[in-house]
């Protein structure tokens, strides 16, 4: 009998760091059936020849809670390759939640990661009130990837304690009760928890999040009730001085207390490329402890462009045009000039102009440029104030110039480091999120471009294992990760001679005319999902295959 799929003739790299083989991978329904030689014919064949065949991409750390509601292809990530995206990170997700209290959760999702209110309140249904029942709701939207989702901190504080969470430690009876509805939450379906300790993320009225600074017996309590139920335990440290080494403790405190796996957000900061805190894992992790760090394989940051809103701080007059105006704003020579008087007379345009990278006038962004190959020393060059080179630039190109403002991961030696360590796995692009200030959501394929063919300073079976099997033993996904018997059909067909990025566009597709910030992929001859192909030749096929992975099953 014909099998539904066979991908033919590929170079196949299975997920295991094992190395590489031509083949063939045969699929029936949704999952693959054989993988090496395979005779006969199928219903439907892909010509793999030449092009590199994987498992499907993990992303380990998005924001497209909401995003799905009006977006069920989860763009950006399904252009890149990714076939199961993990979100509910940070401690900000919309379940547990009232029915009084939906307005509050919006809102803290506004300000932290930047996703419209309004496009949140209409765009998603809200019939819910416990996180089980947040993932029925999206679960009938029918997404184009699998999704998975960790149950929030800030939300179950709220939802416990109310307003009182925002600035007070629970009592015993309080955290009982918050451990109690996390590890319920695991047992309806969350793949875990996320907390957040970064004081940066703050409610519109400029209060840290609730349960920023949670003690140490409530996220213990926490790390017991969610490690009963086999959950995972997502935290976001804080990287400074004062407080970061106290946080990776409270990680190995986390893992040791739960017997749970722990994830968190590694980055190379300024403070902590040379003076490195991540010993404190590896003490753990020796001590048998399952911790886990994610990061962008690149420098991460802001965009600027004259679409968005990342640009001289001095500018509140081009804030105020609209941003399919601003193009014909600037040709106008008294407004231009008024803007770069504005710019020079305001001493925080130096620093903004040190921190902007030019992204090049190619179809690929260019991430690799040292610090110091800056717009400052553009202009420079050119004899002008940078304020005038970037102006400069947005005429010549149309309003095209696109800047890159890293504010982490900005050295590529200290990346390359972090990323050789066995237990960080690449992502960290917040798809979904900071919908009009950051678009890193691509780093798959600047992973396999950039350290894979461009520098080969990783081997393909080794890039890939980090993307897949690596993060789906993070997520406990024991069916998915691998090109083997037995696994969801969850496979790329890559040209690995032409993936990468494509330049950031900001593009009005949000619910109430509100735009963001995307990034299209090359290089992807086909993306499956469920057996499914969702995309060919770097575009959507229509075809919506995704499901929601719930804990504890096979999905």
């Amino acid at each position: 009998m014909a099998h539904d799929m066979i991908i033919r003739g590929g170079s196949i790299v299975d997920g295991t760091g094992s190395t590489a083989f031509e083949g063939d991978v045969a699929i029936d329904g949704d999952t693959i059936v054989a993988v090496g030689k395979v005779d006969g014919g199928a219903k439907q064949e892909i010509d793999a020849r030449g092009k590199v065949v994987t498992p499907g991409f993990i992303d380990l750390h998005t924001h497209l809670d909401a995003q799905i509601g009006w977006d069920p292809m989860l763009t950006p990530s399904s252009w890149h390759g990714v076939t199961t995206a993990l979100m509910g990170n940070c401690a900000v997700t919309f379940a547990p939640c009232k029915p009084a209290d939906r307005n509050f959760l919006a809102e803290m999702m506004e300000t932290v990661e930047d996703i419209p209110r309004e496009a949140i309140l209409s765009g998603l249904p809200w019939d819910w009130e416990s996180y089980g029942e947040y993932l029925d709701s999206i679960e009938k939207l029918d997404p184009g990837i699998n999704v998975t989702g960790m149950v929030g901190h800030a939300a179950i504080r709220y939802y416990v304690m109310g307003a009182r969470g925002i600035d007070e430690n629970p009592t015993d009876e309080e955290i009982a009760r918050i451990a109690e509805i996390a590890g319920n939450s695991v047992r309806d379906g969350a793949i875990g928890f996320s907390t957040n300790r970064l004081p940066g993320h703050r409610l519109p009225d400029g209060r840290a999040i609730p349960g920023t600074y949670a003690e140490l017996k409530e996220l213990k309590a926490i790390a017991a009730a969610v490690g009963a139920a086999n959950g995972l335990m997502q935290t976001v440290p804080w990287y400074s001085k004062d407080a970061i080494e106290t946080d990776l403790e409270y990680l190995g405190e986390e893992a040791t207390h739960g017997k749970l796996r722990v994830l968190f957000s590694v980055v190379e900061t300024e403070s902590f490329r040379f003076d490195d805190p991540h010993h404190i894992v590896e003490k753990y992790r020796e001590q048998g402890c399952e911790i886990y760090g994610t990061t962008v394989p690149r420098p991460g940051g802001f965009v600027s462009t004259l679409r968005n809103n990342i640009f001289f701080p001095a500018w509140s007059k081009l804030r105020e045009v609209d941003m399919d105006e601003r193009l014909a704003a600037i040709r106008n020579d008294e407004f231009r000039q008024a803007l770069i008087d504005d710019a020079k007379n305001d001493p925080q345009s130096d620093t903004f102009a040190a921190g902007l990278r030019w992204m090049g006038d190619g179809a690929r962004p260019v991430y690799t440029r040292p610090p110091e190959d800056n717009l400052t020393a553009m202009a420079k060059a050119a004899g002008e104030h940078p304020a005038e080179t970037w102006l400069r630039m947005q005429l010549e190109t149309d309003g095209k110039a696109t800047f890159h403002r890293p504010f982490f991961n900005m050295h590529f030696d200290a990346v390359e480091q972090l990323m050789d360590r066995d237990w960080v796995v690449p992502g960290l692009g917040d798809a979904g999120a900071h919908v009009g200030q950051i678009m890193d959501s691509g780093w798959p394929s600047f992973f396999l471009s950039h350290w894979v063919r461009d520098t080969g300073k990783l081997p393909i079976e080794s890039a890939i294992q980090r993307m897949t099997q690596r993060a789906a033993k993070v997520l406990a996904l024991g069916d998915r990760g691998e090109l083997a018997v037995g696994k969801r059909a969850d496979v790329n067909v890559l040209d690995l001679d032409k993936v990468e990025e494509r330049i950031p566009q900001m593009v009005r597709d949000f619910p109430h005319d509100n735009s963001r910030l995307i990034q299209r992929g090359a290089g992807y001859a086909a993306t499956l999902v469920n057996g499914q192909v969702i995309l060919r030749d770097d575009e959507h096929t229509g075809a919506r295959a995704g499901r929601v992975l719930r804990s504890n099953q096979s999905a």
